[in-house]
C-alpha cells in the first residue's frame, strides 16, 4: 500500500520517508532509505520500543488502511510466491531508477501493523514484510517467511534486487531471531546495501551479515560505514567481491578507527589500488577491535603494500591477516620484517602469490627470526625459489621462542639442502609442518599435509 509523503513521519526506518519539512540540514538519500547522522535522534519504535505510545493517524491515513483491506488477501502469499524471486528484471534496475522510483512514492511502513490497535507486536516481521513487498510491487520470498524464527538465514542467490533487499530490511528492523544472515550474490546494488545499512543501524540483534557479490560499489561502502559508526553488535562482515576501491576506502577509514566491536571483516576480491592500502593501513594502525581482516585477490603493491605493512606494525589486535593475491614484491617483504618485529599478536598471515623474490624473502626471514608469535605462515606460489624457503626456515630454527607450527611453501620446488635443514629442525621442532613441492629432478610431488622427504 502506498500513502502519501506526509502522512508517513513515524514508522520502523523512519528515514525512508523524505523529510522536505526540515530546514535545518538534509540528510544523504541512500537508496531510498536516507542515512542518519549519529547525531540523529531515534524514533520512538527503534530499538526495544514497541510499547511506545502510537501516534495518531489523519483520517485520510485511516481512509487508505480501510482500502487496502480491500486489496487481495496475502494471508496466504507464502503458497503462491516465486521461490525467492523479485518481478523479472528487478535485480537488473540501475541504481538511478531506484533513485527516482522513490521519489514518486513514501511507504508506510507501519501500515499493516497498526490496521489493528490491538494486534499483538510481531516480533518476527512477518506482517511487515508482506505489506512492504505489497507496497514495493515484489512477490515475497516463501523461504524467508517460513524460516524468519531461525537464529540463521541463508539466502544466497535469490536475486532479491534492490526492491527485495528493501522489503527485507524493513521486516529485519524488528525481529529479534535472526543472528546470522546471508546476502551473498543478491544484486542488491547502492540502494539495497544502503537500506540494510539502515536497517542494522535499528536491529541490535545480527551479529554476522554476508554482504559478498552485490556491486554495492561507493555508493554502498558509503551506507555501511555511516552504519559502522553507529553499529555497536555486528560482530562479522564480508564485503567481498561488490567493486569497492580508493574511494570506497575513504569511506571505510573511519569507520574502521571509530568501531571497536567489529571482529572479522573480509574485503577481498575488490579493486583496493596503491592508494587503497596505504588508506586502509592508517586506519589499521589505529583499529582496535578487529582481529581478523582478509584483502585477498586485491591490487595492493608499491607505496600501498609498504604503507599497510607500516600500519601492521602498530597494530596490537589483528591475529588473521589474508594479503594473497596482491603486489607486495620485495618492498612489501622488506616493510613486512618491521612489522613482525613489532607485531606480538599476529597468528596467522597468508602472502601467497605476491611476487616476492629472494631478496624480499631474506628481508621478511630477519622479521621471523625475533617474532614470538605467528603460527601460521604460507608463502605458496612466490618466485622466492629454494633459497627464500631455505632462509624463512632457517630463521624458524634459529628463534628460540619461534611460534611457527605450519609454513606452506606450495608450488615452490626446493633442493636437497633445504630438505636436510627440514629434517635437522624436525629434530628440534617435531610439531613443525611444512608444505613444499620437492625438488624437479625427482619428480616433485605436492603435499597437502606434512612434508615428507623424496
Amino acid at each position: 500500500m502506498v500513502a502519501g509523503k506526509k502522512m508517513t513521519k513515524e514508522s520502523i526506518l523512519p528515514s525512508v520517508c523524505e523529510d522536505n519539512g526540515d530546514e535545518g540540514g538534509k540528510e544523504e538519500d541512500l537508496g531510498g532509505i536516507a542515512s542518519r547522522p549519529v547525531s540523529r535522534p531515534r524514533s520512538v519504535y527503534s530499538r526495544g520500543s514497541v510499547d511506545g505510545q502510537r501516534v495518531p493517524r489523519s483520517p485520510s491515513q485511516h481512509q487508505s488502511i480501510r482500502m487496502a483491506q480491500q486489496d487481495e488477501d496475502y494471508t496466504n502469499e507464502e503458497d503462491e510466491v516465486d521461490e525467492g524471486r523479485g518481478l523479472p528484471g528487478d535485480g537488473q534496475q540501475q541504481e538511478e531508477e531506484c533513485a527516482i522510483a522513490d521519489q514518486d512514492f513514501d511507504i508506510d511502513l507501519e501500515l499493516s501493523r497498526f490496521r489493528n490497535e490491538k494486534q499483538a507486536y510481531d516480533p518476527t516481521g512477518q506482517s511487515a514484510y508482506k505489506e512492504a513487498c505489497k507496497m514495493l510491487n515484489v512477490i515475497p520470498v516463501s523461504y524467508f517467511l517460513r524460516n524468519m524464527k531461525q537464529s540463521e538465514i541463508n539466502m544466497m542467490h535469490y536475486g532479491l534486487g534492490s526492491q527485495g533487499t528493501k522489503a527485507l530490511a524493513v521486516s529485519l528492523v524488528t525481529n529479534i531471531s535472526i543472528l546470522k544472515l546471508n546476502l551473498r550474490d543478491n544484486c542488491m546494488e547502492g540502494t539495497g546495501a544502503a537500506a540494510i545499512a539502515d536497517m542494522l543501524k535499528e536491529n541490535c540483534y545480527i551479529t554476522d551479515i554476508d554482504l559478498s557479490e552485490n556491486r554495492m560499489g561507493e555508493y554502498g561502502a558509503r551506507a555501511l560505514s555511516s552504519m559502522l559508526l553507529e553499529n555497536t553488535t555486528l560482530f562479522s562482515l564480508n564485503l567481498s567481491g561488490n567493486h569497492l576501491d580508493e574511494r570506497a576506502a575513504r569511506h571505510l577509514s573511519p569507520a574502521l578507527i571509530g568501531n571497536q566491536k567489529l571482529q572479522h571483516l573480509d574485503l577481498s576480491h575488490n579493486r583496493f589500488t596503491d592508494m587503497a592500502g596505504e588508506i586502509l593501513g592508517a586506519a589499521i594502525a589505529e583499529n582496535t577491535g578487529m582481529k581478523s581482516l582478509n584483502l585477498a585477490w586485491n591490487c595492493i603493491r608499491g607505496k600501498g603494500a609498504i604503507a599497510f605493512a607500516e600500519g601492521l606494525g602498530g597494530n596490537i589486535f589483528l591475529r588473521t591477516l589474508d594479503l594473497s593475491y596482491n603486489g607486495l614484491a620485495k618492498e612489501g617483504a622488506v616493510a613486512l620484517e618491521e612489522a613482525l618485529k613489532n607485531n606480538n599478536t599476529l597468528e596467522d598471515l597468508n602472502i601467497s602469490n605476491n611476487r616476492i623474490p629472494f631478496e624480499g624473502a631474506m628481508h621478511f626471514a630477519l622479521g621471523l627470526k625475533v617474532n614470538t608469535t605467528l603460527r601460521i605462515l604460507k608463502m605458496s606460489r612466490n618466485p622466492m625459489q629454494s633459497a627464500g624457503c631455505f632462509a624463512i626456515l632457517k630463521s624458524v630454527q634459529a628463534n628460540p621462542e619461534s611460534a611457527v607450527e605450519f609454513l606452506d611453501f606450495t608450488d615452490i620446488c626446493v633442493d636437497q639442502e633445504f630438505k636436510d635443514l627440514l629434517n635437522s629442525t624436525k629434530e628440534t621442532l617435531p610439531n613443525l609442518q611444512v608444505n613444499h613441492s620437492g625438488k624437479k629432478d625427482l619428480k616433485c610431488v605436492k603435499h597437502s599435509g606434512q612434508s615428507i622427504g623424496m
